[in-house]
């Protein structure tokens, strides 16, 4: 029997070998539709067998489009519709100010992507650094009455922190009803500095979301909530990219300054952030939120047309990077852009650079030093492709630059969380606000326009006098850009 078994043992490898790489490659062929990456996939399953197609099995088999989108059916469910009425007519150009009327197309294309329509009467105030935006969030949740829903990627215990841990728990005490919700990984990447222990201590109800720890939740490693959302009594929200960290408040000289911009948001798109929350409540906890106590009605406040949209690997997936799209083959005149990580895809880059032979001003600020390295070179390699057409870079010198900001034509702005990079358009929860204003969008050019002042335009000769090795290193880096 022992040499049955020796005879065979080889044969049965073989054959169990050949079988687990056909079923690798078989799948990659039908399952990715980036013919690249299958074309790669099936050459590592092939060049190293087992071990190619275990690789496979643990990174190139899209588990999260898939597990999002149950976890997103169940949350919905759980959490119910809560839509604010809009713009309901079917012409676009009633919904837009009379600026923005070439700009109908888009309008339609997000509504179609979105399923939302846009809020009129709203206003939103830029709110530049921690300076400016957390004194106001932390006199809004002051003067709370009712609710608050606080939802955040990094949440430090530092002195930025501890202020907001304080006014979170006196509201508690005030007898305001609290919802705080912080992404799991982004807990663990503030600690030992992370507010979810001091919160509970303090009475606060928090959460967090898609805690990973425990092998049957490795799946949702790259599930991150990435949003940041503060909305007091539902009537006042904030949004934007700022987490709350002391870094963030640059008067006070801290080691690592970052700059930032978040908005306070007034009007009927505040519907929007309190549903967006509410949803990952329900999912991440199993409590509805409902009722006037989340969601009062919400009268006018201003002249801007707004709409929230939520990203994320679920049945919001693309919906940032087709609106990105969309803002680029609609732009007639300019298109500014503020980001701090910037890796776009192909489609993207022959966007911007269709955008910029058309005759489209295209202009791309982007932070000189990154707090990423590796992010940082991978976009160095990105731009060179970048640069092949018109478009023009901007290199902003320190502190560096959290901005996520783009305005086209003067008129249509996109803000919120979201980077040009694949983890945001692809992998995490994100939440941004379409916004169209000439008065918001001439104020928020103005500080891009300041943003400027101090830059360094990028040359293509700037890029070509790299000595080989940084060449290598960058197009290295660039090669890890889906998993940065």
């Amino acid at each position: 029997m022992n040499a049955l078994l020796n005879t065979l043992a080889p044969h049965l490898l073989a054959w169990g070998t050949l079988a687990i790489t056909l079923w690798a490659s078989a799948h990659a062929i039908l399952k990715k539709e980036d013919t690249r990456a299958a074309v790669g996939w099936v050459g590592v399953i092939w060049l190293a067998p087992i071990v190619g197609a275990v690789l496979y099995a643990l990174l190139g088999v899209n588990r999260i489009k898939r597990a999002a989108a149950n976890l997103r059916n169940e949350r919905a469910a759980a959490a119910g519709e809560f839509r604010a009425e809009g713009c309901a007519s079917p012409d676009p150009k009633d919904c837009l100010p009379s600026a923005a009327a070439h700009l109908a197309s888009m309008e339609r294309l997000v509504r179609s992507i979105t399923d939302q329509p846009l809020r009129t009467g709203n206003r939103l105030t830029p709110l530049v650094n921690g300076d400016a935006a957390y004194p106001r969030m932390l006199e809004a949740i002051a003067h709370a009455q009712h609710s608050i829903t606080l939802s955040t990627y990094l949440f430090d215990y530092d002195a930025a922190g501890r202020r907001f841990i304080a006014a979170l728990a006196e509201a508690r005490r005030r007898g305001v009803e609290v919802r705080v919700l912080i992404d799991a990984v982004g807990a663990r990447y503030s600690f030992p500095r992370t507010a979810v222990g001091p919160l509970r201590r303090a009475g606060v109800r928090v959460a967090r979301f898609l805690p990973t720890l425990g092998p049957w939740r490795t799946k949702y490693m790259n599930l991150r909530s990435h949003r940041k959302i503060l909305v007091v009594d539902g009537r006042c929200g904030f949004t934007g990219g700022m987490n709350i960290r002391h870094n963030h408040m640059l008067e006070t000289a801290p080691r690592h300054p970052v700059q930032d911009l978040h908005f306070e948001v007034e009007g009927p798109v505040v519907g929007d952030l309190q549903a967006v929350f509410a949803e990952d409540w329900a999912f991440t906890t199993g409590e509805r939120l409902s009722g006037d106590l989340w969601f009062p009605a919400l009268a006018p406040a201003g002249s801007v047309v707004a709409r929230g949209i939520a990203d994320g690997p679920d049945e919001d997936y693309d919906k940032a990077r087709l609106t990105i799209l969309g803002a680029l083959a609609s732009a007639k005149h300019r298109v500014q852009i503020v980001t701090p990580y910037f890796l776009p895809d192909l489609p993207l880059i022959h966007a911007l650079h269709v955008a910029a032979l058309r005759g489209v001003e295209v202009d791309i600020l982007l932070p000189e030093r990154n707090n990423l390295r590796v992010v940082g070179w991978a976009s160095i390699s990105v731009l060179e492709r970048v640069l092949q057409r018109d478009c023009r870079v901007w290199m902003t010198p320190p502190p560096f630059d959290h901005t996520k900001l783009m305005i086209v034509d003067g008129v249509w702005m996109l803000m919120g969380s979201a980077n040009w990079d694949p983890r945001s358009l692809a992998l995490n929860f994100e939440f941004n606000v379409e916004a169209y204003d000439e008065a918001l969008a001439a104020r928020l050019g103005a500080l891009v326009e300041q943003k400027k002042v101090g830059a360094r335009r990028l040359a293509r000769a700037d890029l070509d006098a790299r000595p080989l090795p940084i060449k290598l290193r960058d197009g290295v880096a660039r090669l890890l850009s889906p998993y940065l």
